[in-house]
C-alpha cells in the first residue's frame, strides 16, 4: 500500500492533489491541519531542549507564499502556549490570515528587508526557529535577506523546523543552488507526502528528520511513471518470503554468478557469497576462481562457463570478471540467457563501450538490471549526471533497455517507465572494496526465487533489486553497530540477520499491501 511516508511526488503532482483534496474540505482546514502539526513538533522540541514551552523564544522565517502562511499559524499555537514569537518577514507580501492569528496570540512581526541586524540577534537568542520562506515552488539560490536568514541556520544551537522542505532546496531534483545559504533544517514537517528534494542528495543532508502530515492526499490520481517510492520494512518484507513446506532447492531458485577472475578471486567470493546469503535455494558459479569459491562456500556448483552451467533463473555477471575477450563472451551469453540478468562492475565496462553489447541488452525481452555507482553510469551514459538524475536515469534506461540501480549515499532503482525507487537505509561504511559484489549476488538471489516461484516482468524486478539493496543496507547498519570499522565480510556476514530483521519488522506493522 502506497502511503504519505513512502511516496514522494514532485511539485506540480502535489499542487493537483491538493487542489482535489481541498475540494471535499472547508477553505483553510488543511493549512490549519499543517501548522498544528508543525506546532505540536515545536512543542516536543522545546520540551526536549528547554523542558517547557513558555517563556522560549520562537523565531519564524516568514516568505510570501502558504508556506509563509503555515509558520505563522504554527507560530500563532505557540504562543498561545506561552513561548514568545518573533516572525521576521521576508518579501513584499504576507499570508494576512497567518498575520492576523499571531498578532491575536501576542506574536511580534518584523521587517527583515529593513532590518537584518534585529533578525540576527533574535536567531542568536531562539530556542526554536520555523522556516517557511519557500516551499516547494523554490528554484535557485535564494536571495537577499532570505538568502541571510538560511546562512544564520548553519551556526545557530536553535532547533530549526523546515515547513515541506528547508528553503533553498529545489523540490524535484534535490539540487542545493546554494548550499551555504540555504536552510539547515533539524525537522522537515512536510504535507501530503514525501518529495525528492527532502529524500535525495544533495538536498536530504539538510532535510533532518522528516515527518510526515497526511492531509487525505488520493494517490490514485498520480501517475506511476511520476512516483518515487522510499523503501521501507513494509514493502521488503512483502519480497523476502520464507520457503514453503513443499519446496527443494531448485523450486526455491537458482542463481548462476560469472564473476571473479585470477586476478580478483576474492570478487568471487564475495558475489557468490551474497548470492548464497539471499533467498534462493542453490547457487551455480561459472569463471575461473572455483578453487577459491569451493573453498569458502562447498555448497555452490562451480563450471567454467555460462553456457556450460545447469539450470539457472537468474545470472549474475561482472564483479572482478575482467574486460578480455573471455569476459566479454560471458557479458554476450548473459545477455542472450532468456531470464533475468544483473550486470555489475565490469560487465558495465564492457557494455559501455561495446555498440553490439548495447543493441544485445536493448532487445532483451526479460529483465535486465544495471548496477553503476556514478562513475560507471557516467560512463554508461556518456556525459555527467544531470541535477535531475531520475529524468537523467530514466531516459538512459530507455537507451539501453536495463533498469538503472545507482549506487550511492541513496540508492535510486529507476526504468523506462513505471515507479521508481529510492533506498537510504546503507550508512556510509558501505563504501568499501567488495560491498557492491555482495549487493550483486544477493540481487541475483532474490530474482531467481521470484522468478522460479511466479515469473518476473521489468515492474517486479525493479522492485527486488530496490529490496535488495534495502537489505544490503541494513546488513550494513548491523555489521556497523559490531564495530567502527568494516569491510564488505562483515557485511556479508550480517544479510541474514538483517533478512531476519526486516521480516520481524514488516509483520510488526499494521498495514498490509504490497506495491506490485
Amino acid at each position: 500500500m502506497l502511503g504519505p511516508d513512502t511516496i514522494a511526488l514532485r511539485s506540480t503532482q502535489v499542487r493537483a492533489l491538493e487542489a482535489r483534496a481541498c475540494e471535499t474540505v472547508p477553505a483553510g482546514s488543511l493549512m490549519q491541519k499543517v501548522a498544528r502539526a508543525i506546532a505540536v513538533t515545536g512543542i516536543g522540541q522545546l520540551h526536549e531542549t528547554r523542558g517547557v514551552v513558555p517563556g522560549s523564544r520562537v523565531v519564524l522565517f516568514v516568505g510570501t507564499g502558504d508556506n509563509g502562511g503555515d509558520a505563522l499559524f504554527a507560530g500563532a499555537y505557540l504562543a498561545a502556549r506561552g513561548a514568545r514569537v518573533d516572525a521576521l518577514l521576508v518579501g513584499e507580501r504576507v499570508h494576512e490570515a497567518g498575520l492576523q492569528a499571531l498578532r491575536t496570540a501576542g506574536g511580534r512581526e518584523h521587517d527583515v528587508n529593513l532590518d537584518l541586524g534585529t533578525a540576527r540577534k533574535l536567531v542568536d537568542a531562539a530556542d526554536l526557529i520555523i522556516d517557511g520562506v519557500v516551499g516547494i515552488g523554490g528554484q535557485g539560490a535564494l536571495r537577499r535577506p532570505a538568502s541571510e536568514l538560511a546562512a544564520m541556520t548553519h551556526s545557530t544551537d536553535a532547533v530549526v523546523i523546515a515547513v515541506d522542505l528547508p528553503s533553498g532546496v529545489d523540490c524535484d531534483t534535490a539540487h542545493v543552488a546554494d548550499p551555504e545559504h540555504t536552510v539547515v533544517a533539524d525537522v522537515t514537517v512536510t504535507s501530503g507526502c514525501l518529495k525528492p528534494g527532502l529524500i535525495l542528495q544533495p538536498a536530504a543532508q539538510f532535510s533532518g528528520d522528516i515527518e510526515v502530515v497526511g492531509i487525505g492526499l488520493d494517490f490514485d490520481d498520480a501517475e506511476d511513471e511520476d512516483l518515487l517510492v522510499r523503501v521501507d520494512d513494509r514493502l521488503a518484507s512483502q519480497l523476502l518470503a520464507r520457503p514453503h513446506d513443499l519446496d527443494h532447492k531448485f523450486s526455491r531458485g537458482v542463481v548462476g554468478v560469472a564473476s571473479g577472475s585470477q586476478m580478483y578471486p576474492g570478487a568471487a567470493v564475495l558475489s557468490a557469497g551474497g548470492a548464497r546469503a539471499g533467498i534462493a535455494g542453490f547457487v551455480r558459479y561459472a569463471g575461473r576462481a572455483a578453487d577459491q569459491v569451493l573453498a569458502a562456500w562447498p555448497d555452490v556448483v562451480c563450471t567454467d562457463s555460462i553456457t556450460a552451467a545447469g539450470r539457472v533463473q537468474c545470472w549474475v555477471v561482472g564483479p572482478g570478471l575482467g574486460t578480455n575477450h573471455v569476459a566479454r563472451s560471458e557479458v554476450a551469453a548473459a545477455l542472450e540467457f532468456e531470464g533475468p540478468v544483473v550486470l555489475d562492475a565490469d560487465a558495465l565496462t564492457l557494455l559501455a563501450g561495446d555498440p553490439e553489447l548495447i543493441e544485445l541488452c536493448r532487445n532483451r525481452q526479460l529483465p535486465t538490471i544495471v548496477t553503476p555507482h556514478r562513475g560507471e553510469f557516467e560512463r554508461l551514459a556518456g556525459r555527467a549526471l544531470d541535477q535531475d538524475p531520475i529524468e537523467h536515469l530514466t531516459a538512459v534506461s530507455k537507451q539501453i533497455g536495463a533498469t538503472i540501480l545507482l549506487k550511492g549515499a541513496t540508492t535510486l532503482i529507476v526504468g523506462a517507465r513505471g515507479l521508481a525507487y529510492m533506498v537510504a537505509s546503507g550508512p556510509a561504511e558501505l563504501a568499501t572494496a567488495g560491498s557492491g559484489d555482495v549487493l550483486a549476488g544477493l540481487m541475483g538471489a532474490l530474482l531467481a526465487a521470484h522468478e522460479a516461484q511466479q515469473g518476473l516482468n521489468d515492474h517486479m524486478a525493479r522492485e527486488l533489486a530496490a529490496v535488495a539493496a534495502y537489505v544490503h543496507g541494513v546488513a550494513g547498519q548491523l555489521a556497523v553497530a559490531d564495530g567502527l570499522t568494516i569491510t564488505s565480510t562483515d557485511v556479508l556476514a550480517q544479510v541474514p540477520a538483517a533478512i531476519a530483521q526486516i521480516r520481524r519488522a514488516g509483520s510488526s506493522l499494521a498495514v498490509p499491501g504490497t506495491l506490485s
